[in-house]
């Protein structure tokens, strides 16, 4: 998408080989999961930290509490999860499909997001706090009270998708494209927007804030 003096985000471009049906039982922490599909598992409580998912699908999976902080997931989809309390801190997503998820409290503070497209599903308290995202989609999809705390955002963008009570404090933009945002709602770190696009419309849905972040009063 992008636009004059914005760089466009690079989606993923997934070409997925024949998968082979997973039978293995528990995730290992550490494993090595390697052209697998994992249908309708459920992995609740269970430890995949450091784990490894290259050319992979997950379809339908329950990830309640599931750890996989520092995994990598790498040239892979995720459909159709649902879990609240997945841990990710510190993972790794590089050519991801994350799409129709239900997600709540997922953990991906200190995370690398690197051609990542977030594709319908909610997502609600999002810890993104000091994770680096370059060139990631954010397309139909509702994200309350998403945590960008701290975080570094290169080549983002927000498409036909509802931004409610984001948190931007100490975040670094660059090339991040708010435009397309269905809604967009900036509950703390407006100061942050130098580095992003956004609408003539938005800019007049934002200004009480930025007001009230300037110190400039309204009255009449």
């Amino acid at each position: 998408m992008g636009g004059p003096g914005v760089r466009g985000a690079r989606r993923p471009e997934l070409r997925l080989p024949a998968l082979e049906r997973y039978e293995g039982g528990e995730l290992e922490p550490d494993g090595d999961y390697d052209g697998l599909e994992f249908r309708e598992a459920d992995f609740a409580g269970q430890d995949g930290g450091g784990a490894r998912f290259m050319d992979c699908a997950l379809t339908g999976c329950a990830l309640d509490e599931t750890r996989l902080s520092r995994a990598r997931v790498l040239d892979s989809v995720l459909a159709g999860v649902r879990g609240v309390g997945t841990e990710l801190s510190g993972a790794t997503l590089r050519d991801v499909e994350l799409t129709d998820a239900r997600l709540g409290g997922t953990q991906l503070h200190g995370a690398v997001l690197e051609r990542v497209l977030i594709r319908g599903g909610k997502i609600d308290f999002l810890n993104l706090r000091s994770a680096r995202l370059k060139d990631v989609v954010f397309e139909g999809c509702v994200l309350v009270e998403p945590d960008f705390g701290g975080a570094r955002l290169e080549r983002v963008e927000f498409v036909d998708c509802a931004l409610k009570g984001a948190d931007l404090t100490g975040a670094t933009l660059r090339d991040v494209d708010l435009r397309g945002a269905a809604s967009l709602e900036i509950a703390r770190g407006v100061d942050r927007l130098s580095g992003a696009v956004i609408s003539t419309g938005q800019l007049l849905e934002l200004a009480p804030v930025l007001a009230g972040e300037l110190g400039i009063r309204v009255e009449g």
